[in-house]
């Protein structure tokens, strides 16, 4: 029997104590954070953090759109047309990491409510 690691240890308390939308907003501020993190880095910097937000709205656009999703329809498109602007904005030859990150800390402050 393993024993765990005190930072896996720390790491699963700290999942314990955050709601399922906490953890939600933290992947965002995490996205966040590289984005920000990248606007003083180099050009592989940036490359990085854009392609880790693309994915992160990608993934969000593909839950919204699933018919299953359980929010109201008119979130869910509002939710989906940000989604879009991100993604579209992450494609972009010179991408504005300042809406991307400005849209990551919009919608982590609406989860941590």
């Amino acid at each position: 029997m393993s024993q765990m690691t005190a930072r896996q240890q720390g790491a699963s308390a700290y999942r314990r104590s955050l709601t399922p939308k906490q953890m939600e907003a933290e992947v965002f501020a995490r996205a966040t954070r590289a984005i920000r993190g990248a606007e003083s880095g180099g050009p592989l910097d940036v490359a990085r953090a854009v392609a880790d937000n693309r994915r992160l709205w990608d993934a969000v656009h593909g839950v919204v759109v699933d018919p299953q999703n359980g929010l109201p329809a008119p979130i869910r498109a509002q939710i989906a047309s940000v989604a879009l602007a991100v993604i579209r904005e992450c494609e972009a030859e010179q991408p504005d990491l300042g809406f991307i990150a400005e849209t990551n800390d919009q919608f982590a402050a609406g989860l941590w409510r």
